[in-house]
């Protein structure tokens, strides 16, 4: 029996937890895990006791044709990053790992060159998580050096962005 690395075995776990998001656009699932152990886990959906938009029946970033890494102010859900980090203690996410996988709804496959938004990323780095590995197909994924590059290479400086 060949067994899972253990990268791609934290991935495959988080995909699963994106299952459970309500987005009609993309789900993602996000784990945090320190020292082998799983932290946190957080999905795609909105607010508790907010109606989701899969419940509505309509994503409003949708109907107006947002792009992309854009007015987030209009969506109705917490990112997965976001509500793992906010269903963690800060000393049990310091120097630890986020894993992130993203689906689009639409077909299925991977959201190409998925990476946290610019609010996510600023959770990440405020919550002392060192490193974000980003699925990209069942088995490849990219390691990102949280201080490497988003705090020494701080895109925000020159009014970019992850995207």
């Amino acid at each position: 029996m060949t067994r899972r690395d253990k990268i791609n075995y934290y991935l495959d776990i988080a995909e699963t937890v994106a299952e459970r998001g309500t987005c009609l656009r993309r789900n993602f699932g996000a784990i945090i895990v320190k020292n082998d152990q799983i932290v946190s886990t957080g999905y795609v959906g909105a607010p508790r006791g907010r109606e989701n938009c899969s419940d509505l029946g309509y994503c409003t970033r949708a109907k107006l044709n947002v792009p992309r890494g854009e007015r987030y102010e209009l969506c109705r859900s917490v990112h997965a990053e976001m509500n793992a980090i906010i269903h963690a203690a800060r000393v049990d996410m310091l120097g630890a790992t986020l894993y992130l996988v993203g689906k689009e709804m639409s077909d299925g496959s991977y959201v190409k060159n998925a990476c946290p938004c610019s609010m996510c990323t600023r959770l990440i780095i405020n919550a002392g998580i060192s490193t974000v590995i980003v699925r990209d197909t069942q088995d490849e994924y990219r390691v990102i050096d949280v201080a490497k590059a988003w705090i020494d290479q701080d895109e925000s400086l020159a009014g970019g962005s992850n995207y």
